[in-house]
C-alpha cells in the first residue's frame, strides 16, 4: 500500500524541481530585461571612458611594439635586407635600396629614421644624414662606393644589424631595452650593457619607494584616524580638515615649500639648531636625498590612507569592544583580536590607493629627490616630453602597468578582494 505513496511523492518532488527551474529561469529573464533598461543611462558615460580613457592608453601602449613609421619610410631597405643573414657585409643590392630610400624620403621623414636607428645605436644619426646627402648627390653612382666613405659606419655589420632591428613594422626592441635586454648581430636575445642597464633599477626603485610610503602613511594614519573616529563631531572636524588641508594646495606649491622648509638653511634645521639638537655648521640633510622624498610623499598621500580607514573605524560598533572587555579581554588583546580585524578592510583599501598612486608620481621626486631617487614616470615624462621617444616611454609604461597588475593579483588573491569593501 505504500508503493503509491511513493511514487506519488516521486511526482510531486519532479514537479517541484521543475517549478523551481521555471521560476530561476523567470528571475534570470526579469534580471537580463532590467539590465538591458538600465543600459542607456550608463551608456553615455561608458562610452566616455572608453574613448576619453581607455582607448588613449590601449594607443600609447601599442606604441611599444608599433614600427610601421620607419617601416613605411623605408620600403625597399625592409624588403632587401629581410634577406640578409646579418653575419657577413650586405652586398650592393641593400647599400642600393637604402641609397634609393633615404633619396626619395622627405627631410623630416629622414630625421625621424636617424632618430630611430640612433636608438638602436649609438651615432647612427650622423651616419643616416651624411647618407641621405651622399644619396642626393650621387644619383647614379654605385652605393656600395659612396655611402662608406660618406660614413665609416656603413661598412660595418653592426650597422645593418641595428638598421635590421630598426625596420620591421612590429618590433620588441624598445620592450627589451624597458628590461635591459636587447638582441644582438643575429637575433638572439642577451644583455643590454652595463652602462645602458638601469630600467630595472628604475622599476626596484620605484617599488621600493612606494611601498616605503605606503608603509609610512599607514603608521601615521592608523593612529590618527582611531583618534578621530573617537574624538568629538568639532573635533573630528578640525582634525580632518587640517589632514584634508594639502588638498587645497597644488602639488607644484607644495613641493617648493617642502624645499624650503628641509633646506640646509631652511626652517626646520634653523629650528633644530636653535633648540640646540645640532650644529649651525653641519646641518641635516633633508632635501635632494629619499629622506626628502618620502617626508613629501608621505604628506601628500596620507589623506588617502586615513579616510579609508577612518571610513572602516567609523562603521564599527562600539558593542564588539565592549563585548570582548566584559568578556575578560585585556585591552591589548581586544584590540588585536576584535579592533583590528574588523579595520582590515579600510587598511587594505588604504594600502592599495597609496601604493597605486604612489607608482606614478614624478614631480616630487624630480623637485625634492636627488639622481638615485628618480622613479619610473620620471622617465617616461623625459621619454614623452624630452627626447619625444614614444616607443620607450610606451614600453616603460606597459611594463608598470603588468607589474601593477600583477601586484593586485596577488594581493586580491593572498588578502582577498573581499576585504576591499567598505562596510
Amino acid at each position: 500500500m505504500e508503493l503509491p505513496a511513493v511514487k506519488g511523492d516521486q511526482a510531486v518532488a519532479v514537479s517541484n524541481q521543475g517549478s523551481l527551474a521555471d521560476l530561476e529561469a523567470k528571475i534570470r529573464r526579469a534580471k537580463l530585461q532590467r539590465q538591458i533598461m538600465a543600459l542607456p543611462l550608463v551608456a553615455p558615460l561608458l562610452l566616455l571612458l572608453i574613448f576619453a580613457f581607455l582607448i588613449p592608453i590601449v594607443l600609447l601602449l601599442a606604441r611599444s611594439v608599433d614600427n610601421r613609421e620607419v617601416a613605411e619610410i623605408m620600403p625597399r631597405t625592409s624588403a632587401a635586407i629581410a634577406s640578409w643573414g646579418g653575419e657577413t657585409p650586405p652586398d650592393s643590392a641593400l647599400f642600393e635600396a637604402l641609397a634609393e630610400d633615404l633619396r626619395a624620403g622627405k627631410p623630416e621623414q629622414v630625421a625621424l629614421v636617424a632618430k630611430t636607428l640612433n636608438y638602436h645605436k649609438s651615432g647612427l644619426r650622423t651616419a643616416v644624414m651624411a647618407a641621405a646627402r651622399s644619396a642626393r648627390a650621387n644619383p647614379s653612382g654605385n652605393a656600395l662606393d659612396y655611402l662608406p666613405s660618406a660614413n665609416a659606419a656603413w661598412g660595418n655589420v653592426e650597422t645593418w644589424g641595428a638598421v635590421k632591428q630598426a625596420l620591421p613594422r612590429f618590433t620588441d626592441f624598445y620592450l627589451l631595452a624597458a628590461l635591459d635586454l636587447k638582441r644582438n648581430a643575429v637575433g638572439d636575445i642577451v644583455a643590454a650593457s652595463p652602462e645602458s642597464s638601469v630600467y630595472r633599477e628604475v622599476l626596484y626603485r620605484t617599488f621600493y619607494i612606494s611601498f616605503l610610503t605606503t608603509m609610512i602613511c599607514l603608521l601615521v594614519a592608523y593612529p590618527l584616524a582611531y583618534i578621530i573616529s573617537k574624538a568629538t563631531p568639532r573635533g573630528a572636524n578640525f582634525i580632518l580638515l587640517m589632514v584634508l588641508l594639502s588638498f587645497w594646495t597644488p602639488l607644484l606649491v607644495r613641493n617648493t615649500s617642502w624645499l624650503v622648509v628641509l633646506q640646509s638653511n631652511g626652517v626646520l634645521n634653523s629650528f633644530f639648531a636653535l633648540i640646540g639638537i645640532i650644529s649651525p655648521s653641519e646641518p641635516l640633510e633633508l632635501v635632494h636625498n629619499r629622506v626628502g622624498v618620502l617626508i613629501a610623499m608621505v604628506h601628500t598621500l596620507l589623506p588617502f590612507m586615513v579616510l579609508p580607514i577612518y571610513s572602516a573605524m567609523r562603521s564599527m560598533s562600539p558593542n564588539y569592544m565592549r563585548a570582548a572587555l566584559s568578556l575578560g579581554a585585556p585591552p591589548f588583546k581586544a584590540f588585536l583580536r576584535v579592533y583590528l580585524p574588523l579595520s582590515l578592510p579600510g587598511v587594505s583599501a588604504g594600502c592599495l590607493l597609496v601604493f597605486i598612486l604612489a607608482l606614478g608620481y614624478y614631480i616630487t621626486p624630480a623637485l625634492v629627490g636627488g639622481p638615485s631617487d628618480q622613479m619610473i614616470a620620471g622617465y617616461i615624462n623625459q621619454f614623452t616630453s624630452g627626447t619625444i621617444n614614444w616607443g620607450m616611454a610606451a614600453a616603460l609604461s606597459l611594463v608598470l602597468v603588468i607589474s601593477v597588475l600583477v601586484l593586485y593579483f596577488l594581493y586580491a588573491r593572498i588578502v582577498g578582494i573581499e576585504k576591499l569593501k567598505m562596510g
